[in-house]
């Protein structure tokens, strides 16, 4: 069994539903600090137990006093099952949520400072009324931002970074895992598909999102251009809990042939609204059609992106490993999962160690880089 690391006193608690995250992130702490991996760890042990009534409760198994705790969690993940009444149950991001409080309310009274690191922002894309309807993400992080010794809160390319406005006590950082995802992108392309890039925003909300993309291309060796779909949709029709798109209408230079295409979004769920880009791209002579989205839900399965690879209608679809996606989704040729472990690595680090997390947020510097060694070497 691995022992405690004695001399600092920086802890994780890493909740199941972000295990394989967590693991990596303190294999990289220890990495930082010079320590071994093999003998030591920086993560609590805890029991997170499932009543058959539907209740929960998270116990710490060692003491966290005068800690600093950093506590991970990935909302997201449907893959934990429970008892209740006899009946098979996957967690949901409310019970994933309920779970999370309940180990700050473990360890408020004992650890020194609490920071929260939730990538998959709580009903996130919820950022706005349209109707009488509670903003159930303002209001859950007005909760967090009262409990005691919560220090900070850490997300990853939050849907609308607005909802910070709700918290006025905690530290609140949204980051941005492009540069990983772009590590990935500009490591595995070759050269002549880099040259002639657009930049394609699925809908008006992602414009600001792919300008950090488009920014971050900002090399003399890369021709570039910008685009958008604008979506029409029912507003007095509500389908799976979302209206349903009259058209979607594309924005931008016409003739793009030759050209390679990024999609970029916070997030695929069903996938409807990409199809629609890459059938529309498909039409303007694209080369070579690229999705980028830092969390692939999936929630309607992934056949249809295998049919549209199999019919080569787009190339790849890259993400981060970030929030849940199945093992057995692995095996798709088109599907490249980015590690981020590291980047949540390096923020615990400068947190813990009262350093600014500016550079972090806001390096732009490194695609370029990356651009410019590789056409200088080829």
């Amino acid at each position: 069994m691995k022992k405690q690391v004695k001399d600092i006193n920086l802890r994780l608690m890493v909740f199941q539903s972000a295990k394989e995250l967590g693991e990596k992130v303190d294999k990289h702490l220890l990495e930082m600090y010079d320590i071994s991996s093999k003998s030591n760890t920086f993560i609590v042990p805890i029991k997170e137990n499932f009543f058959e009534d539907g209740h929960l409760k998270v116990e710490i198994d060692e003491t966290v006093r005068g800690k600093d705790m950093f506590l991970i969690t990935d909302i997201g993940n449907y893959s934990i099952e429970y008892k209740m009444h006899g009946l098979i149950n996957h967690t949901s991001p409310n019970d994933l949520m309920l779970e999370l409080k309940d180990g700050i309310g473990a360890c408020s009274c004992h650890a020194k400072n609490i920071n929260i690191i939730m990538p998959l922002l709580y009903n996130g894309r919820q950022h706005r009324r349209n109707t009488r309807e509670n903003l159930s993400c303002g209001m859950n992080l007005h909760e967090l931002d009262e409990l005691c010794h919560v220090k900070s809160f850490i997300t990853f390319d939050a849907h609308d970074q607005g909802v910070e406005h709700a918290v006025h006590n905690m530290e609140f950082d949204n980051y941005f895992p492009s540069n990983t995802i772009l590590e990935n992108i500009i490591n595995d392309l070759p050269m002549n598909r880099l040259k002639k890039i657009v930049f394609i925003s699925p809908d008006n909300g992602a414009t600001g999102r792919r300008n950090v993309y488009l920014n971050s291309f900002n090399s003399p060796y890369i021709k570039r251009e910008a685009g958008s779909f604008f979506k029409q949709r029912d507003f007095n029709t509500l389908v799976d809990g979302k209206y349903p798109i009259i058209s979607h209408d594309f924005i931008g230079k016409n003739d793009l042939d030759g050209y390679t295409a990024f999609i970029t979004d916070d997030m695929v769920s069903s996938g409807g609204s990409m199809f629609d880009c890459i059938d529309e791209l498909n039409k303007r002579n694209i080369k070579h059609i690229y999705i980028i989205t830092t969390y692939a839900l999936f929630t309607k399965g992934p056949e249809k992106f295998e049919q549209y690879y199999q019919e080569k209608k787009f190339s790849a679809l890259y993400t981060t490993n970030l929030s849940y996606i199945p093992k057995e989704y692995e095996k798709y040729k088109w599907l490249h999962i980015c590690d981020c472990s590291k980047d949540v690595a390096n923020l615990i680090y400068n947190i813990h160690n009262d350093l600014s997390i500016s550079c972090l947020l806001r390096d732009k510097s490194l695609p370029v880089k990356l651009i410019e060694k590789k056409f200088n070497k080829e």
